[in-house]
C-alpha cells in the first residue's frame, strides 16, 4: 500500500478532476470536488501527499481521494493506482483476491474498456462496418480521427459482444449491470447492434458508457441510444470529450459546449480542444460542477454554448441560461450561420469557420432577453409592460452590478420605453429583493488557511470540542506549533516531544498532540519524514482527530520565512503560557491554604511556585535556550 501511495503524486491524481493553482507554501488549491463552493478552499500538499478542504473538512491521502471521488473501496483504489504506475500487487492467502472479490465498479469499468477496444477493432477491420466508415467519411472524419476518439462499430447480430465478454470471464450478471447487454428471451443479448459507437469517458479517462448512432433504416430504435444509468454511468454527471478537453479548458479558462459527439470531434479537429458535449440530456447542474472545478470559476473564465438556430436549439439555450447563475464564468451563445452545427460548418466552410464560431459572441443573458422580448407586442403599452415584467428579473440576476445597470438601459431600448431610469430602478429593486432573500452569489467566504472564515462571534468552526477562536492568541499559537510539528518536525524536535498534552488548551489540539506522541513524536518525523504523517494519521483515535491532523498538515504556516527562530518563538510562547497558567493555579492554592495550612504542604507549594517563576523568567529572557 505504501509503495502504491508513494509512487503516485497526489497532485497528479487530483489534477485529473479539478484545476489546481499555487496556494503558497508549496501547496496547491482548487474548487472542492466534494461540495459546492464559490471560492477555492480545497488544498493539496504534494510534499506531504495529503489534501484537505477547509470548507467541508474532507481530507486524507491519495488513496482516500480516489476512494471518495470515484466511490471505490480501499482495495479498488489501491488497484486503480497500482495499475496506473505498473505496480504488480500480491494478495495474501485468504485475503482480497482479484479473481473472486473484484469490486463491482472495477469490473464494470474493465468490461467497458474491453468493449471499447473490441468495438474499435470492428470499425477498423470488419466488412460489415463499412457503413459506419462511410458515415464518418461523409462528415469529414478519417480513420485517424476515429482512432483518436475511440469510435467503434457494434455488429448487427444479437450477441456478438455478449459472447466475447463471456469469453473474457465476465458473468451474465455483470454484463447486465454494465448496460452493455440487456435481457433477451433466451438470456442476455447485446444492447447496441448495428450502430456507430462513441466511448464516453469520465474525467479520469475511464470508459463508463457509450453513445450509439443508428446507421440502418431497419433499426426501429432512436437515432441516438445511450448507455442506461448504471453504477458507473450517470448521464447527468458525464460530459463527452471531457477527458480530452480538460487540460485545454483549465489552461485557457474556457469551455465550448456543443450538442453532439460529431460536433465535439469537429471542434477538436479544428483546433477548438475545449469542446465537450452532454450525453443525451440537457446541460444541467452536475455538468456545471465538473466545468467549474476545471475553470477555477473566476470572473475571466468563459463558457460558450453552441446551439442549432432552430426552435429546439433556442429552447436549449434558454434552459442553459436557467443555470447561468451557478457559474462565476461569463456565459455566451454562438449560433452558426444557416443553423448549421459545428460538424456541418466544418464540412461547408472549413476549420477556420469552426474556430471562429467558438469565439464569444452574444452573452447568454442578452440572447435570453431577445427571445423573451420577441414574444410580446411592443407596439402597445400592455405588451411593453408584460415584456418588462418577464425580462427585468433576468437582468436583475446579472452578476456584475455595472453590467447589470448597462443591460437595464439596453432593455429599456429593446422595449421602446423612453423612461430609462424607470427600468433601471425596477431592475435594481428586484436585485435588492433577491439579495435580501439570500439570493446572492456568494453565501460565505471560503474557509482557507490564508483567510480563516469567522462567524458573527469571530470563531472558526472546530472539528470537535469548543469553537476555536483564532483571534484568541492562545489558540492561534497552539495551532501554529502543531502545524510546525507536523510539517517541519526538524524545527521543533526534540523540544516539542517534551510538551505535555495539557499544554494545549483547545480540546482538538490536545487530541492532535496526543496522537503525535502516540505515533512516536516529532522525532519520528525527523527520522522518517515520508512515513511520519501516514503514521500520525493512522494513529488518530477517530476520523474527527484524523481530519484535524490532515487539516493542520496541509494548512499554510502563517509566516513567509519558516526557520528555527520562528519555530522557537512558538515553542516558547506555548510553554510560557502553560507555565503562567500553572503559576496562577498555585497562587489560588496558596490563597486557599492561608496561614493555617499544613506547613509542609505550604512549603512544597511555595517551592513549586518559586521554581516556576524562575523558569518563566528564563523563558522570557533566554527564549528557546531555556526550554
Amino acid at each position: 500500500m505504501k509503495a502504491v501511495r508513494d509512487a503516485v503524486p497526489i497532485d497528479a491524481v487530483v489534477s485529473e478532476y479539478l484545476q489546481l493553482r499555487n496556494a503558497g507554501g508549496g501547496n496547491l488549491k482548487g474548487l472542492c470536488p466534494f461540495h459546492d463552493e464559490k471560492s477555492p478552499s480545497f488544498q493539496v500538499s504534494p510534499s506531504k501527499g495529503l489534501f484537505h478542504c477547509f470548507g467541508c473538512q474532507e481530507g486524507g491521502d491519495t488513496l482516500t481521494f480516489v476512494m471518495k471521488v470515484d466511490h471505490l473501496s480501499f482495495s479498488e483504489a489501491v488497484e486503480r493506482l497500482a495499475a496506473r504506475v505498473g505496480i504488480t500487487l500480491r494478495y495474501e492467502e485468504g485475503g482480497y483476491n482479484p479473481s473472486h472479490q473484484r469490486g463491482e465498479r472495477i469490473r464494470l469499468v474493465e468490461a467497458h474498456k474491453i468493449a471499447a477496444v473490441w468495438y474499435a477493432e470492428q470499425l477498423a477491420t470488419g466488412p460489415e462496418a463499412e457503413t459506419g466508415r462511410v458515415f464518418l467519411a461523409e462528415r469529414g472524419f478519417d480513420q485517424a480521427a476515429a482512432v483518436h476518439f475511440g469510435v467503434g462499430y457494434s455488429p448487427q447480430g444479437w450477441d456478438h459482444l455478449t459472447r466475447y465478454l463471456r469469453g473474457q470471464g465476465f458473468t451474465d450478471k455483470e454484463l447486465l449491470l454494465s448496460g452493455l447487454s440487456q435481457e433477451g428471451r433466451r438470456g442476455p443479448i447485446d444492447r447496441f447492434r448495428g450502430r456507430l459507437m462513441w466511448p464516453i469517458r469520465d474525467i479520469g479517462g475511464e470508459v463508463v458508457g457509450f453513445g450509439a448512432r443508428k446507421l440502418y433504416e431497419a433499426d426501429n430504435g432512436p437515432k441516438y441510444l445511450n448507455t442506461p444509468d448504471t453504477a458507473i454511468y450517470k448521464k447527468s454527471q458525464v460530459l463527452y470529450g471531457i477527458d480530452l478537453a480538460k487540460q485545454s479548458i483549465a489552461k485557457a479558462s474556457r469551455a465550448v459546449v456543443v450538442e453532439g459527439y460529431t460536433d465535439v470531434m469537429a471542434c477538436h479537429l479544428a483546433g477548438v480542444t475545449t469542446a465537450i458535449a452532454t450525453c443525451g440530456t440537457a446541460f444541467g447542474g452536475e455538468h456545471i460542477k465538473i466545468l467549474r472545478r476545471l475553470l477555477m470559476d473566476n470572473g475571466s473564465a468563459r463558457v460558450i454554448f453552441t446551439f442549432d438556430g432552430d426552435a429546439a436549439g433556442q429552447k436549449a439555450a434558454l434552459r442553459a441560461f436557467e443555470d447561468d447563475q451557478k457559474f462565476a464564468a461569463e456565459t455566451y451563445i454562438a449560433i452558426a450561420p444557416d443553423g448549421m452545427d459545428p460538424c456541418e460548418l466544418r464540412l461547408a466552410k472549413g476549420d477556420e469557420a469552426v474556430a471562429d464560431l467558438a469565439e464569444p459572441r452574444t452573452p447568454l443573458f442578452e440572447f435570453a432577453l431577445r427571445q423573451i422580448v420577441a414574444r410580446y407586442d411592443l407596439d402597445t403599452p400592455a405588451g411593453r409592460a408584460a415584456a418588462l415584467d418577464e425580462a427585468a428579473p433576468i437582468v436583475a440576476r446579472i452578476k456584475n452590478s455595472g453590467a447589470q445597470h448597462e443591460v437595464a438601459v439596453q432593455l429599456a431600448g429593446m422595449l421602446g420605453i423612453l423612461d430609462t431610469q424607470f427600468v433601471v430602478k425596477r431592475v435594481a429593486q428586484l436585485a435588492r429583493w433577491a439579495r435580501e432573500k439570500g439570493g446572492g452569489r456568494e453565501t460565505g467566504a471560503a474557509r482557507g488557511p490564508q483567510q480563516p472564515s469567522y462567524d458573527t462571534a469571530g470563531s472558526r468552526p472546530a472539528v470537535s470540542g469548543p469553537a476555536l477562536n483564532l483571534r484568541n492568541a492562545v489558540f492561534a499559537t497552539e495551532r501554529e506549533l502543531l502545524k510546525l510539528a507536523l510539517q517541519r518536525p526538524e524545527l521543533v524536535s526534540p523540544a516539542f516531544d517534551a510538551y505535555g498534552i495539557d499544554e494545549f488548551t483547545a480540546e482538538p489540539y490536545a487530541a492532535v498532540r496526543r496522537t503525535i506522541m502516540e505515533a512516536g513524536g516529532a522525532e519520528y518525523g525527523v527520522q522518517d519524514p515520508q512515513e511520519y504523517l501516514v503514521r500520525v494519521r493512522d494513529t488518530a483515535a477517530d476520523d474527527t482527530v484524523r481530519a484535524m491532523v490532515t487539516e493542520l498538515a496541509v494548512e499554510a504556516i502563517m509566516r513567509r520565512t519558516v526557520d528555527e527562530n520562528y519555530a522557537g518563538e512558538q515553542l516558547v510562547t506555548v510553554r510560557r503560557r502553560a507555565v503562567d497558567r500553572r503559576i496562577h493555579e498555585i497562587q489560588i492554592t496558596l490563597t486557599r491554604l492561608g496561614n493555617g495550612g499544613d506547613p509542609a504542604q505550604l512549603a512544597s507549594v511555595q517551592n513549586e511556585l518559586w521554581v516556576l517563576q524562575q523558569y518563566g523568567q528564563a523563558l522570557r529572557e533566554q527564549g528557546p535556550a531555556a526550554l
